[in-house]
């Protein structure tokens, strides 16, 4: 009897709960509904609905950071989890917010940000491994990145300087072109001078040799 009696005021206590958080309430279900099945970005508008009813709901902004994650909208998805983290009272749920911030930024490499992010959101819950796990890799991976940061420069030097060797080799190939075509055009040219000179010579040979005059013969 105490149960339902707990039961019937619960009851009495939502149907007299204002139709703006009935709604607020009503749009976290149905975004989570979606969000289930990879609608992100109906789910999305959903939760921004719920959050136009109640700026201060963790809850929704924490659902609304899941669901621009998933769409990769990742600068806006870090921006309602620090929102909700804000917000959150619960400590667990709070360090929840921290991580995801912390896998955004692992995400891109940004080893020192998702450390911290992740550093927090262990204060919140000591006890997540996973959390642990990815801080661990995001701090070895942040001591190897100037070395990675050195060998990507040296391999843009390389790059740099094997383009302009290849720019180099091409340019000689059109000056060795151009140079063959002059010489052939030269070579042209002095056959056909010559050949005129040999024409000339022919020429004045003929001229200079003594013409014979044919006389008939008396029988």
């Amino acid at each position: 009897m105490k149960y339902l009696k707990y039961v019937l005021a619960c009851l009495c206590m939502l149907v007299a709960m204002p139709s703006a958080a009935q709604q607020e309430r009503k749009n976290i279900r149905e975004g989570n509904r979606l969000y289930r099945q990879k609608q992100y970005q109906q789910a999305e508008i959903l939760y921004r609905k719920a959050l136009a009813n109640n700026k201060s709901n963790p809850q929704a902004a924490y659902n609304l950071a899941c669901a621009l994650m998933m769409q990769q909208k990742d600068s806006a998805a870090i921006v309602q989890y620090e929102s909700a983290a804000k917000m959150e009272d619960n400590k667990l749920r709070r360090s929840k917010s921290f991580h995801n911030i912390g896998v955004i930024l692992q995400a891109h490499r940004m080893y020192g940000d998702a450390i911290k992010a992740y550093e927090e959101s262990l204060r919140n819950n000591p006890k997540d491994d996973e959390t642990r796990y990815n801080l661990a890799l995001c701090k070895k991976m942040n001591k190897q990145k100037p070395q990675q940061q050195k060998e990507q420069k040296e391999e843009k030097k390389n790059e740099k300087q094997d383009n302009k060797d290849k720019q180099d080799e091409k340019k000689q190939q059109e000056q060795n072109s151009q140079q063959m075509s002059k010489d052939n055009a030269e070579q042209l040219l002095n056959a056909a001078i010559q050949k005129e000179k040999d024409t000339q010579q022919r020429l004045k040979k003929a001229m200079q040799q003594p013409r014979r005059k044919n006389f008939e013969k008396n029988w």
